[in-house]
């Protein structure tokens, strides 16, 4: 198919491939490959470099999901490593200190981080080479310094009242006058690479149960905040099987709660229903069906999305294809929907960072962590290097909701990623970061190449739309729109409007993701990788 939207040629191997916003991660990650490493030792190499190189959108006092794909077994799995909500965090410390809502700012904000969890995990189970080895270009770029990119630069402006307001934050990330990092500067945290040489030398436990947990936790006790000793030693990778849904003969499998992963579930479901190839790619008929179908699938997800450890969530019917009729036949296909509730169900007895990962024996990881928010809390602490997530904003405090803050909860989630296996085997690997665009930014993906045969680079370089509001809480009631990149045709545009759905413009790339993409030609078993020009990565090939 001829569509002129690709802005790069794809990148092509049988070897592997590693797409990634960071070019320094992204061959990390090819280097390990080179070495004789498999997707596993690649994709902890990649995540640590993230970590240190886009540190407003990823890092160690942050958490993963993925899913990966073991080509010994011909398994697919899901990983989650989140922290849960220590055991003072209730509804009421919060209101008794004048919260109305979660704080987003601050050691009150932040979740036990799971980074290193995770990176525990893939390497004891999966790796072939010593984590110490795999951590070292991360410790290089956090001692000797990398040079900041351009996306990178725009998430330290946007966060540096938040990070001024620390003295421990400020001295780490911003320069001794206050002024920001720019475009092309330099940028060191040697108390990061300090920590990562004590991780590297005596493993993860330093950092959940020895010298590293102690001065984590004196650090937030200090400032206020309520980690605890407990929490972090606590802390466990949950692994399982996948949530997964058939489209047109493709089996996309997903986290399952308290990821959002089961809202793209959901909405591919709905989709199904209808023959997008009537259409035209980017035609404002489909468009108008996806812009229905997130609405009523958000709307489940605010209502139903909680930790399913804790609450009773209907997860097998929201996934289902009957359920997805029912929310299908509430679609108007010439008018935009003004007000959509949660369907009914019958109980059974805004950074962050995503990349992906393949090898030559077709191991896949799709994998994202974040922060949450641009530098998360915002709080660093003092000789850790280490700036927290602000996860916990995410819960919510009125009683008897799903989402409600409890000790040893953990808050509902939008990072989530997604591979689409064909015959059992790999056929996208994919993701986004974006928080809430995240499952509409993966549906737009998976229909442009399945639905309308749009080649890898050509999928993730096309015009994008953004529907709001999402989950965040002050704005979750607010009147729907449809953000729009500059580059969508004016003639979809005025038929959306035509439609009922009100019509705003964003600037090109900042709230429509950065997409990490590889697919695998079922025929030929060659790799093709894209990396998303709104980032600032790309598809590193062997």
């Amino acid at each position: 198919m001829n569509v002129p939207y690709a802005s790069r040629p794809t990148v092509y191997s049988n070897n592997g491939i590693v797409c990634s916003t960071s070019p320094l991660a992204a061959s990390a990650g090819i280097k390990v490959l080179a070495d004789g490493g498999n997707a596993f030792d690649a994709a902890v190499a990649t995540a640590a470099v993230e970590a240190i190189t886009v540190p407003g959108m990823c890092g160690f006092g942050g958490e993963v999901f993925a899913i990966f794909y073991d080509a010994k077994t011909g398994k697919t799995h899901g990983l989650t490593s989140t922290g849960m909500a220590p055991k003072q965090a209730t509804p009421e410390y919060y209101t008794s200190r004048g919260y109305t809502e979660m704080p987003g700012v601050g050691p009150l904000a932040a979740s036990p981080p799971g980074e290193l969890a995770a990176y525990e995990y893939f390497n004891t189970n999966y790796g072939t080479m010593p984590l110490a080895d795999l951590l070292q270009p991360a410790i290089k770029y956090a001692e000797e310094g990398h040079p900041i990119t351009p996306r990178a630069a725009r998430v330290f402006e946007g966060a540096k009242d938040k990070l001024a307001q620390f003295p421990s934050s400020a001295k780490v990330f911003l320069k001794p006058d206050g002024s920001l990092y720019g475009e092309g500067e330099m940028f060191k945290n040697v108390d990061l690479a300090n920590t990562l040489k004590i991780v590297a030398e005596k493993g993860i436990d330093a950092f959940y149960n020895g010298e590293i947990a102690e001065k984590i936790v004196a650090e937030f006790q200090a400032a206020g905040g309520i980690m605890d000793k407990e929490s972090l030693a606590n802390h466990k990778v949950e692994v399982y099987e996948p949530i997964e849904t058939e489209y047109r003969g493709y089996t996309v499998a997903e986290n399952r709660p308290p990821s959002q992963g089961m809202i793209l579930l959901e909405m591919l479901n709905i989709i199904e229903g209808f023959n997008l190839s009537d259409y035209g790619h980017l035609s404002p008929e489909a468009i108008h069906l996806m812009i229905e179908a997130k609405k009523r699938v958000f709307a489940d997800r605010n209502e139903y999305l909680a930790d399913p450890h804790i609450e009773d969530i209907p997860l097998d019917t929201l996934i289902s294809k009957d359920f997805a009729d029912s929310r299908r036949d509430t679609i108007d296909p010439s008018k935009a929907s003004v007000e959509v509730g949660p369907g009914p169900v019958i109980a059974e007895g805004t950074d962050t960072s995503y990349f992906c990962v393949i090898d030559k024996e077709g191991n896949a990881l799709s994998f994202i962590h974040s922060l949450y928010n641009g530098f998360g809390s915002g709080f660093v602490a003092e000789g850790t290097g280490i700036v927290f997530n602000n996860r916990q904003q995410g819960f919510r405090l009125e009683e008897g909701h799903p989402n409600t803050v409890q000790p040893g909860k953990r808050p509902m989630h939008t990072l989530n990623a997604y591979i689409v296996l064909k015959d059992n085997k790999p056929f996208i690997i994919s993701g986004t970061p974006g928080a809430d665009f995240q499952p509409q930014g993966n549906l737009q993906i998976i229909t442009s190449i399945i639905d309308y045969g749009l080649g890898a680079q050509e999928a993730v370089d096309a015009p994008r739309w953004y529907s709001i509001p999402g989950s965040h809480p002050p704005t979750v009631n607010d009147p729907f729109e449809v953000q729009v990149e500059p580059r969508m045709p004016e003639l979809i545009t005025d038929n959306l409007q035509g439609k009922g759905h009100t019509i705003t413009w964003g600037q090109e790339g900042i709230s429509h993701g950065i997409v990490q993409l590889i697919c695998v030609n079922p025929e030929t078993g060659v790799y093709a990788g894209a990396s998303d020009p709104r980032g600032d990565g790309h598809a590193s090939a062997l």
